[in-house]
């Protein structure tokens, strides 16, 4: 028996399989999605945990959505924004007590990713969630309006102005390596 995720009178045991057929489905690219907005694996971890908990008890409408994946998405983008605010009045109150605090590099990554996630952290939210959507998951200039609830020459304009808001940072980055 075929099961439609998209049937609204699914009956409670084929409305947790069309959850998790969505979540197998839409997990890795929320993932990366979340990773690039925040720049932390484990924050994206649980922030994508958090965008399918908040999307399983809201399922008859996602599921209903005209694009499913696109209500998710926005999901992740509003809670990484809430979380980046959340983190930065955190951080503004521990320079409080340790102004000299410097924050240490994490993982393995290489010089470039650390170029690029640090440029990236550089962006407001708006701004940095429409140049990963477009240029990280070549989501269409609708379908990033749709997500982020903005005017399609919103998306444009925030695109344009990260994009070049991110050369001199990348070009300055590429200069210090030599």
């Amino acid at each position: 028996m075929v099961i439609d995720p998209f049937v609204n009178d699914a009956a409670p045991g084929e409305r947790a399989v069309a959850f998790a057929r969505f979540v197998r489905r839409h997990g890795r690219e929320l993932g990366r999605l979340a990773y690039l907005l925040l720049g932390d694996r484990d924050a994206a971890d649980d922030l994508v945990g958090d965008a399918f908990l908040a999307a399983w008890q809201r399922w008859d409408v996602v599921r209903d959505a005209d694009h499913p994946l696109a209500y998710v998405r926005r999901l992740v983008v509003n809670l990484a924004g809430t979380r980046i605010r959340r983190t930065t009045r955190e951080r503004r109150r521990l320079l409080l007590f340790h102004g000299d605090a410097a924050e240490a590099a994490r993982g393995t990554d290489t010089d470039a990713v650390v170029d690029v996630r640090s440029a990236l952290a550089r962006l407001p939210a708006r701004r940095r969630a429409c140049v990963v959507l477009r240029y990280g998951f070549d989501v269409p200039e609708r379908e990033v309006a749709r997500i982020l609830g903005v005017s399609v020459g919103t998306v444009k304009s925030q695109t344009s102005k990260g994009v070049a808001q991110l050369r001199p940072l990348l070009g300055a980055a590429k200069e210090d390596s030599r």
